[in-house]
């Protein structure tokens, strides 16, 4: 039977191996300085494709064949046990901290991983460096699903072209420019799609192989020098530094680290100061462990800060890494490197893989198909979990016209089919109010549609400015609001109704946990401050569809609850960090501060009333005489500090009541 033949040892790729897991780690941990920490992926990628790219090749040319059942069964060997330990144990403790939402996507992701699709996984999700990314338990097994998929093709590629050299070494030369272009064009177009899909990763492990392929043909290839190190290393610390995350990575900034890489290796059997130091015994010691500390750093992270609401300071971090350390270690020293060792052939190998994944994939479904088991909590905290998964919403119905002068813009009827007389529209407490509002015009017989966008306030003439959106996203709601105006006043609706957060437009922002948010507005024909140009604008809207024979209704502001976000509520209370009087201030305000905030837009209302605006006003049904509350009858009734939920917006649907009735009458 054939057999593999292993490259020389080399100890400095170990040592190379230990920067790339320690800025990875250290980055991911909030260790200052290093902001492009994440890059440490992209040395891995190279490193992984010179060894694993070498190996194959020098099999092809040596023996004529590559022994694929072998392959497989080293790479399961090498990658499978350590996966399956540390998948066990984030399974235990996620089932213990995680709420049932939280639970569920780990579920889902857990199948994606044992299947080497997580990539795919999180592609479609928020991206990398979206704080949601910190609650993804499993998010770091990308990379590996990367690197499976590549190893996929790779070997099989290379049988089918192994007797034409020359022919395999142009379609993986092309294929290594093609993926550049497309790294770097994507990039610019959809960045998660650039950082999680294997196309548009190929290019990084194909530097490593063709690095390998090429230096095996020809040892002289690239001069042994000093400065070729150290031009390699200066590029990867600097790029550990100074790449910057977000929508611009990989792109072009990937190049960097990976050429840096190729430098250092295509250098790393000459005898200068950086190789002997990378082959030093800590560097190759933290290199032996680089995957198993790559694989457990992030569930003892993101589950601990998760569970403790974030560290205390640099003590606590500490601990938690110097975990991360002590589990790498166990999990290299008792299972990483026992199986690799083993004497288990193939067959085995495969059968023992497919038993454990088939686990874990079921495992992962019953979670995902029980909405992450809601029954492993109390009542009290439940309804606080209920709240947060309360959120979603059938938009099935919703359409872009192709023509008409709504075109381009997404509308969603609501209520029975027919010709809709009754247009809602707003910001995002459209969708907030939804459920409710859909209910109340079946009830009566009242087709209605709706047009929303979140963060952009139904006013015409409206140019802003806002922190929680992209300049492109602006610009947006402008030419919506533009195109809408034109279309009101030339196809009027019998009946128009406004809503939006009305505070957080007079008063330039957020408040409580979104005080951070800041917008900034203009409305076109008028002057002065904020608060007053958005209310003259409002009451300018409000009469010019009056003008076309519409009957314009507005709702007053909802409540907003400050403090209160239903899943920061529930995690705090499942890990005992919510008092009961700390509860009470983050479910609770008092009247006199919602007064507060909305007192800005009050005259123009007050105004608008006496110009025949109808005003409905939800703060009854949240507020009693001195407190409003994010609960009722004990239930909550608020997604986060500002937008209700689903089951709320239908308690309240009697407040919309006269708005449908009338219009179906017409």
């Amino acid at each position: 039977m054939s057999t593999q033949i292993p490259p020389p040892y080399r100890r400095e790729i170990d040592g190379l191996r230990a920067i790339a897991v320690l800025a990875v780690v250290l980055y991911h941990f909030g260790v200052s300085g290093l902001q492009g920490g994440f890059v440490g992926v992209d040395i891995f990628f190279v490193i992984s494709g010179f060894l694993i790219g070498g190996l194959l090749w020098r099999e092809a040319q040596s023996r004529k064949t590559i022994d694929l059942k072998r392959f497989y069964m080293r790479r399961i060997k090498r990658l499978a046990p350590a996966y399956f330990a540390m998948a066990v144990a984030a399974l235990i403790v996620g089932y213990t901290v995680l709420l049932p939402f939280e639970f569920r996507e780990f579920g889902k992701s857990l199948i994606a991983a044992t299947v080497y699709l997580s990539n795919v996984n999180f592609f479609r999700e928020a991206g990398y460096f979206d704080s949601a990314s910190e609650d993804k338990v499993l998010l770091h097994t990308w990379s590996l699903s990367v690197e499976e998929q590549f190893y996929i093709v790779l070997p099989i590629l290379m049988v089918l072209l192994m007797r034409r050299p020359f022919g395999l070494r142009a379609v993986l030369w092309a294929s290594f420019a093609l993926s550049l272009i497309a790294c770097i064009w994507m990039t610019q177009r959809s960045q998660p799609a650039a950082f999680y899909l294997f196309p548009f990763r190929a290019w990084e492990l194909l530097a490593g192989v063709l690095l390998a392929i090429e230096t095996q043909r020809r040892a002289d290839l690239i001069p042994r020098s000093p400065a070729l190190s150290l031009i390699g290393l200066v590029m990867i610390l600097a790029s550990i530094a100074l790449v910057p995350a977000g929508a611009s990575f990989p792109g072009w900034h990937a190049i960097f680290p990976v050429l840096g890489t190729v430098l250092i290796i295509a250098n790393g059997q000459d005898n200068n100061w950086i190789n002997r130091a990378l082959a030093r015994p800590l560097p190759v010691g933290i290199g032996l462990i680089s995957y198993s500390l790559y694989l457990w750093h992030w569930p003892v992270l993101t589950l601990s800060s998760y569970y403790r609401g974030g560290y205390s300071g640099w003590l606590e971090t500490a601990f938690w890494l110097g975990l991360s350390l002590n589990l790498a270690y166990l999990s290299w020293r008792f299972v990483e490197r026992p199986v690799r060792r083993s004497k288990i052939t193939a067959w085995p190998t495969f059968g023992a893989a497919a038993v454990f994944s088939a686990a874990l994939v079921a495992v992962g479904g019953f979670i995902f198909t029980k909405d992450g088991m809601l029954d492993r909590f109390d009542p009290p905290l439940r309804t606080h979990i209920e709240a947060s998964a309360d959120f979603l919403q059938d938009w099935s119905r919703c359409t872009v016209p192709e023509r008409g002068p709504l075109i381009g813009l997404e509308v969603c009827p609501i209520g029975p089919e027919g010709e809709a007389k009754i247009l809602i529209w707003g910001d995002s407490h459209v969708r907030a109010l939804k459920e409710g509002l859909e209910r109340a015009a079946y009830e009566a017989d009242a087709p209605a549609l709706l047009i929303w966008r979140a963060g952009c306030a139904p006013v015409f003439g409206l140019i802003k400015d806002e922190t929680s959106a992209t300049p492109v996203q602006d610009a947006a709601c402008t030419q919506a609001n533009a195109q809408i105006e034109t279309a009101l006043l030339e196809r009027p609706f019998a009946r128009v109704l406004l809503l939006g957060r009305w505070g957080y437009y007079t008063n330039g922002g957020g408040v409580g946990l979104d005080a951070g948010n800041r917008v900034a507005l203009e409305v076109l024909g008028f002057d002065g401050l904020q608060n007053a140009q958005f209310a003259q604008g409002l009451h300018a809207t409000t009469r010019a569809l009056q003008a076309v024979g519409s009957d314009v209704a507005l709702l007053r502001a909802i409540p907003e609850i400050g403090n209160y976000d239903s899943r920061q509520v529930a995690r705090a209370l499942a890990g005992n960090r919510l008092s009961a009087n700390n509860l009470s201030a983050a479910t609770t305000l008092p009247l006199s501060a919602h007064k507060a905030r909305t007192a800005g837009l009050d005259p123009a209302l007050e105004a608008m009333a006496k110009d025949g605006v109808t005003l409905f006003d939800p703060a009854p049904f949240f507020c009693s005489d001195t407190t409003c509350s994010a609960l009722h009858g004990g239930k909550a009734q608020y997604f986060d500090n500002n937008h209700i939920i689903n089951s709320a917006a239908i308690r309240i649907r009697s407040l919309f009541t006269p708005l449908f009735a009338l219009a179906a009458q017409q």
